[in-house]
């Protein structure tokens, strides 16, 4: 059996060679993402692998069937860049991997969230201009504040364990209940979040009724004081409408690791005319802080997410129900 993996990072790549040993399976690593052009390159493999935010074109389909391979493995959690009306067409099962390490993005919104809260960003403004005082930046602490989680799943489960252990209020919305979660949060409606939360916590999956779900009647319901982390993907806030509720002071800071425009610029050495304006904006505020979708970057995560993907693929390849099937 012969895999293909695609984007591949430097440190996958120990990973990768892992499990080709411990498996037998030969796997080829690539650092171009699946497009277009690189899918052909897929000739001869029996499976696929990949993890990028940007959308497969048509073609991708059409040919990975040509090919006669059956899967589509995302080594990530979003699949909003696969489009599955093509993946049914093309009888292409799609698998993602949901939870290969929920503490890693978890961790980073809370660190990005922390930073937010004591005005870091502010003193570093200040202190690039020599300017060492405090007044006017007096914070609090984590236990006095409420925090609300949009999309209680196994990062936002995560993320209330975190945020409940610091001793904070934890309120979240989600439409699945998990009794487990019941010792680190509550679970309310979205109006409700909104204008309680302090800290406002986004870690659900990019579809039709997330997409700009945080725009300027969202961030007018938010408190003035409250601050948005939004660790999933860029498209559920609109940047433009962000922009307006930091500059009108409608809310207090944001935390983004993910942005709409992102694929332009994102995971390369970008040149200065492919960096858009809402990022150029967002960057100069010292109460938003922007990370290039790294939340996920860590040791642990990627020995999963490498490990979690392939073993789905030769599953399939070998006529058998995959553990992660994303059914859509």
């Amino acid at each position: 059996m012969k895999i293909l993996i695609y984007a591949v990072l430097e440190p996958e790549k120990k990973y990768i060679q892992e499990w080709s040993a411990k498996t037998g399976v030969e796997v080829k690593c690539v650092a171009e993402r699946l497009d277009a052009k690189t899918v052909e390159w897929a000739q001869g493999f029996d499976g696929i692998d990949f993890q990028q935010t940007q959308p497969l074109e048509t073609v991708v389909y059409q040919k990975l069937h040509e090919y006669g391979i059956k899967q589509l493995t995302a080594r990530m959690v979003g699949y909003d860049m696969i489009d599955f009306e093509l993946a049914k067409e093309y009888d292409l099962m799609v698998t993602n991997v949901p939870a290969y390490s929920p503490r890693a993005i978890a961790e980073m919104g809370l660190t990005q969230a922390l930073r937010l809260v004591r005005k870091l960003g502010y003193y570093d403004q200040r202190m690039d201009n020599l300017d060492f005082r405090w007044a006017g930046l007096e914070s609090t602490e984590i236990y006095n504040l409420t925090v609300g989680i949009i999309g209680a799943g196994h990062i936002g489960g995560a993320t209330a364990q975190l945020y409940s252990a610091l001793g904070a209020k934890v309120i979240a919305v989600d439409p699945i209940h998990r009794v487990e979660l019941s010792p680190y949060l509550e679970y309310t409606d979205l109006d409700i979040l909104l204008k309680t939360a302090d800290i406002v916590t986004v870690h659900t999956p990019l579809d039709e009724s997330t997409a700009n779900l945080f725009n300027s009647e969202t961030f007018k319901k938010m408190k003035d004081t409250a601050y948005l982390i939004n660790m999933a993907r860029g498209g559920i806030v609109n940047a433009a409408d962000l922009i307006a509720a930091l500059q009108n002071k409608e809310i207090a800071g944001a935390a983004l690791d993910t942005l709409a425009d992102e694929g332009q610029f994102f995971e390369k050495q970008a040149t200065p005319e492919e960096i858009p304006e809402d990022y150029k904006t967002l960057r100069a505020m010292p109460n938003v802080l922007i990370s290039p979708h790294s939340a996920f970057y860590t040791d642990t995560a990627m020995k999963n997410m490498v490990a979690m993907g392939l073993d789905d693929v030769v599953a399939i390849v070998n006529g058998k129900r995959p553990q992660f099937e994303v059914y859509k």
